[in-house]
């Protein structure tokens, strides 16, 4: 007398024979393991500078208290008409660079923003419309020159949404590499 294979047991017997001609697909390998810093042909300290500055990028930067401060009294008192900040990369912390006066307009805001460095800034731009109404825009900048270091430019691009979260109340954001990009025309363009 023979015994009858369970249902369950007949498949497993026909997905082994199905399975017993072919290949092995990347599901069924295991995954090569790659080798951890320093790689081969990489100096170590660049090496070290990328990994912190990897680091530094996911975990997000320590926004102070003292940016979104100037930022409500730009916004609400008008004391301001721009503030820059910078990423402090020591304290790891976006902090305010400078803050301009009432009475400065938005080419001071080009002349504070470096040549060789990147920054945010945060611009009032008051206007008048077609129906003759004082209108106010709060524009976010995002400079990044092409003169700065790639370390800089990927730490401020990936920091940047944990500072814009912060600052509630921008309308526009614009991200500039010269000053071409973000010239005073733009801006006008983009409020109206």
């Amino acid at each position: 007398m023979s015994k009858e294979p369970a249902a369950g047991e007949r498949l497993v017997e026909r997905k082994r024979r199905v399975l017993k001609g072919r290949k092995p697909n990347a599901q069924t390998q295991p995954k090569k393991r790659t080798p951890a810093f320093p790689r081969r042909g990489v100096h170590p300290q660049r090496s070290a500078a990328m990994a912190m500055a990897y680091k530094m990028a996911t975990e997000g930067m320590n926004v102070k208290e003292e940016c979104q401060r100037w930022f409500m009294e730009m916004k609400w008192k008008k004391v301001h008409r721009f503030v820059v900040y910078k990423i402090d990369e020591r304290s790891r912390a976006v902090l305010v660079d400078k803050v301009g006066g009432p009475g400065e307009g938005y080419e001071e805001l080009v002349a504070a923003l470096p040549g060789d460095d990147c920054r945010y800034a945060v611009f009032d731009f008051d206007f008048v419309t077609v129906d003759n109404c004082q209108k106010s825009k709060i524009f976010f900048i995002a400079w990044s020159p092409a003169a700065s270091r790639i370390r800089a430019k990927i730490l401020y691009a990936t920091s940047k949404q944990g500072l814009r979260r912060l600052l509630d109340g921008v309308h526009y954001e614009v991200q500039a590499t010269d000053p071409s990009e973000m010239g005073f025309d733009v801006i006008r363009g983009r409020a109206q």
